[in-house]
């Protein structure tokens, strides 16, 4: 069965670790081509005097829906020595590195001589990500002890919620939140507000859909027209999107869907 979960919502889930709790979710960090979520941000309230920690979205355990709750496979004592405690600067390529050291897991980009590197991206809980700072660098087959270098794709749900999206003719709405798949951690859909000119109503969007981004502008673009997207199946914010919603959906885009169908 399959769990959409509003990234507002996630929000304030604590988190379980294999001994107790250490905090609860204070943002997502999700890369902006292909909308897989890489990172929870916690905060660990009273328990390391508030500083936030990184967690590896890949390496988390099942999310109670009731509880609100997310389970991690790590100790206290694992995640109070992870590098990423007290995060307060730019999350490098080197501190993404050294967690998944620290964890003994492997990375999810690509290692070695071959792979591309790519330029800084500065996250702040309150701001989010900024632009590339410096142009590509190659990479040699391991980390620089200096590189501050980080994933230009790597974004804040938090400061993306509220970006203007247009469709292919005109204003489409703000992003309202998203809805993540929990099993495959994923953003599946935006939700967004079409107050500006349907009030009352929001609607969903694949990302997939999303032809361009402009972070200057806190902008979205979509490859739909307006009327497109307003005679689509009409989304209710209060029921959870299952899978006949979908179907429904994508047979109307005539879009293939991302399910395999049995």
């Amino acid at each position: 069965m399959i769990v959409l979960q509003k990234t507002s919502n996630l929000i304030g889930h604590s988190i379980r670790a294999k001994d107790g709790e250490i905090g609860s979710v204070a943002d997502l960090l999700f890369e902006d081509d292909t909308w897989a979520v890489r990172w929870l941000v916690v905060d660990t309230g009273g328990w390391l005097l508030g500083r936030k920690v990184l967690l590896p979205a890949d390496h988390l355990g099942s999310v109670d829906v009731e509880a609100r709750a997310v389970s991690v496979d790590f100790t206290k004592e694992q995640v109070e020595e992870s590098p990423g405690t007290g995060i307060d600067l730019p999350v490098s390529r080197q501190m993404e590195t050294s967690i998944y050291d620290h964890y003994g897991m492997p990375p999810y980009w690509p290692v070695g001589a071959g792979a591309a590197w790519v330029p800084p991206t500065v996250y702040t809980p309150a701001a989010g990500h900024a632009a590339p700072t410096s142009p590509p660098t190659p990479l040699t087959g391991h980390v620089p002890d200096d590189a501050q270098t980080g994933d230009p794709h790597l974004r804040s749900a938090s400061e993306v919620t509220g970006y203007d999206i247009h469709g292919s003719d005109d204003q489409v709405g703000h992003v309202e939140d998203f809805l993540v798949d929990t099993d495959e951690w994923i953003v599946r859909y935006v939700i967004v507000d079409t107050k500006n000119w349907w009030p009352g109503k929001q609607v969903i969007v694949p990302p997939k859909w999303v032809e361009a981004i402009n972070w200057e502008k806190h902008a979205m673009r979509v490859a739909r027209t307006r009327d497109e997207i307003k005679n689509a199946p009409e989304y209710d914010p209060w029921s959870p999107v299952d899978r006949d919603y979908e179907t429904r959906l994508y047979s109307y885009y005539r879009m293939p869907v991302y399910w395999t169908q049995t």
